[in-house]
């Protein structure tokens, strides 16, 4: 709509995706580091939450929602990880709401390998993270979005991530589904991440070599 010729575009996917296989495939050592007190055995739910729009009630009702998704399952079965934000106003909220219930775990924010290795071996994500809406359906991992909108919404339309607002009965409702149907998350786990395969830099470093020749 700008008035770029058409094949002067070019779709290269983007290159974080690039980055986060690259780091996924390194070997990484889960008996130490910031991850080693998790079960092995258990699946594990990775929480992300700190937007300031989430602020005040909105953190309340994702903490009530997640109080109730780990008391409907037994512990052992599976674990929400939640790697809790510096910030008071999600600090303060989250540990009062979900401190001490067996089947969470809230640790201190993460480094991008260690983040990365969590999301590849999480079962299921819930996040209100931009990034993470990118990232998580490279590794096959299903994604809930806890906000009312976004930004992405080719994620949306390739079925990868899914919306379900603040609302603590629909965080539920999707959140337990996809862990109770087996046909329901793979719906989700096997769909094309829309925002790149993991060649984006090839491409572009091509595409600038045949501009220039």
């Amino acid at each position: 709509s700008e008035g770029t010729p058409k094949q002067c575009i070019h779709v290269t996917g983007n290159t974080v995706i690039d980055a986060l296989l690259a780091v996924a495939a390194q070997p990484y050592d889960w008996s130490t580091g910031p991850l080693a007190t998790l079960p092995p055995a258990q699946r594990l739910v990775l929480v992300t939450a700190h937007r300031r729009e989430s602020f005040g009630s909105p953190l309340g009702a994702i903490c009530e929602a997640l109080r109730t998704l780990a008391n409907r399952f037994p512990d052992g079965d599976i674990r929400l990880v939640y790697p809790v934000h510096l910030n008071p106003r999600v600090r303060g909220p989250v540990f009062e709401a979900l401190g001490g219930i067996p089947n969470i775990s809230l640790i201190d924010p993460l480094g991008y390998q260690p983040m990365v290795q969590l999301m590849k071996r999480a079962t299921l994500i819930l996040t209100d993270s931009g990034g993470i809406q990118e990232e998580a359906p490279s590794l096959g991992v299903p994604v809930l979005v806890m906000r009312d909108t976004t930004e992405r919404p080719e994620g949306i339309e390739a079925g990868v991530v899914r919306l379900v607002g603040t609302d603590k009965e629909r965080i539920v409702c999707e959140a337990e589904r996809l862990l109770r149907d087996p046909a329901a998350h793979a719906a989700m786990a096997t769909r094309v991440n829309p925002y790149g395969d993991g060649h984006a830099a090839s491409r572009i470093a091509n595409t600038l070599m045949e501009e220039t020749a």
